[in-house]
């Protein structure tokens, strides 16, 4: 049965210093993240065992179970590589025009998301999403790790908003946290996922 791995991280637990501390990545990733993974097997060997029995009455609270596991492993793995040390500053090229179009502007699409964040009632995250229907971006908040996000949509950067990404050094001001992640957008990573998502048909 195929299983899901836990991803090495894309740099040094320190390279996001004083951005995001070293202790907090290696929490965040080594036992937050980790725990989702172990999560997603344990939950797919239960469901393979109620099939070979044909037990099936667990089955709901299995698939969501599931479901929050992989979720969680897929917006960590995706939000190590949104992130990079020495990065931030704004896109450039075709993923700067379609903000500039859907957004009316970079600046106007960074106060939305981080407002997204900032405003989530409990756990979940904020993304940017490409939406194929209208072919066109939109931020999207993320209650936990699944939903709020409209079916068919790409994610191609997220923010964590849970207390775990920042509590350690920003204590309650998730704020500053969101404000400080600006600086550490990978938007290389990020164009990429543009390019892949919008030429889907």
């Amino acid at each position: 049965m195929a299983t899901y791995t836990l991803p090495e991280l894309p740099y040094d637990v320190g390279a996001l210093e004083p951005h995001l501390s070293a202790r907090i990545l290696e929490l965040h990733h080594g036992k937050h993240h980790a725990a989702y993974v172990k999560g997603a097997n344990t939950t797919l060997e239960k469901l393979e065992e109620a099939r070979a029995k044909s037990d099936f009455a667990a089955i709901p609270a299995l698939e969501r179970a599931l479901a929050f596991n992989v979720s969680g492993h897929v917006l960590h793995s995706l939000f190590w590589t949104n992130l990079a040390p020495k990065a931030g500053g704004r896109p450039d090229g075709a993923l700067l025009a379609a903000i500039d179009r859907d957004f009316g502007g970079f600046d106007a699409f960074k106060r939305q998301l981080t407002e997204a964040a900032s405003t989530i009632m409990g756990s979940g995250w904020a993304a940017l999403v490409w939406e194929p229907l209208a072919k066109r971006l939109l931020v999207s908040q993320i209650y936990d790790h699944q939903s709020n996000v409209a079916q068919g949509s790409a994610p191609l950067l997220v923010l964590d908003a849970w207390e775990h990404a920042f509590y350690l050094q920003y204590e309650n001001r998730k704020t500053d946290f969101f404000e400080a992640v600006w600086n550490l957008w990978n938007w290389s990573d990020v164009s990429k996922r543009f390019q892949a998502a919008s030429a889907q048909r």
